[in-house]
């Protein structure tokens, strides 16, 4: 288990915040023993609530090109049959993963390929359930080709807590199924389109991993 380059920086001036703070109470109130025990219980379950959700656990992909994986830990909430109309611009399936602050949040490539469209959208910060959102809210959109033409679709979408993006990846550059793509911070969710005659293999409720669990198998 490793700590995500996305925290390292928020970790450590945490850290300075926190002693800080500890060391102020315990110079204003030298004989106030509860406070200053109180202080240094909260500071620890704070930093640890913290570092868990930068966590970054080792994933272990098994390729298989017929397969979509999931490209978040989290929840699927919806299942459906939508109009993509950003740029694919045709009928897809589309499977929405709600990510909690409690999950990972290294977000990973369902399928391998070349990335064939990218683009970044500022926008709103709704809850990541409302249905306006994955069109109103900052998103970031892109599109994996895959080696027999078919192009998969994934979209990081902010809610009301997760208001920072990232996505690591260009158009034209090759990448691996499972490889990391992006990060969002203190929840959200992320859609993928998939074709509407991919056998879907999750249902609404299910608990998904990034880069193991099978969402859909393309026949």
């Amino acid at each position: 288990m490793t700590i995500h380059k996305e925290g390292r920086t928020l970790l450590f001036i945490l850290l300075l915040v926190l002693f800080a703070i500890n060391w102020l109470l315990s110079y204003l109130f030298p004989e106030n023993a509860l406070l200053q025990q109180i202080a240094i219980g909260v500071s620890i379950v704070l930093y640890f609530a913290v570092l868990q959700f930068f966590r970054n656990p080792k994933v272990v992909v098994e390729l298989n090109d017929k397969q979509i994986l999931a490209p978040a830990d989290g929840k699927i909430v919806a299942i459906e049959e939508t109009e993509e109309t950003e740029y694919l611009k045709e009928r897809r399936t589309q499977i929405s993963i709600f990510m909690s602050p409690i999950n990972v949040h290294v977000n990973r490539l369902p399928v391998g390929g070349v990335v064939s469209f990218y683009r970044y959208h500022p926008g709103r910060y709704l809850v990541a359930w409302h249905p306006k959102s994955s069109t109103e809210n900052e998103r970031t959109t892109l599109a994996v080709r895959m080696a027999s033409g078919l192009e998969i679709l994934v979209r990081q979408i902010a809610g009301a807590v997760a208001r920072r993006i990232r996505c690591y990846v260009k158009e034209g550059q090759p990448v691996n199924q499972g490889e990391e793509f992006g990060f969002i911070k203190f929840g959200s969710r992320v859609d993928v389109f998939v074709p509407t005659g991919a056998q879907v293999r999750v249902a609404v409720g299910d608990r998904t991993v990034a880069g193991k669990t099978v969402l859909a198998e393309l026949n």
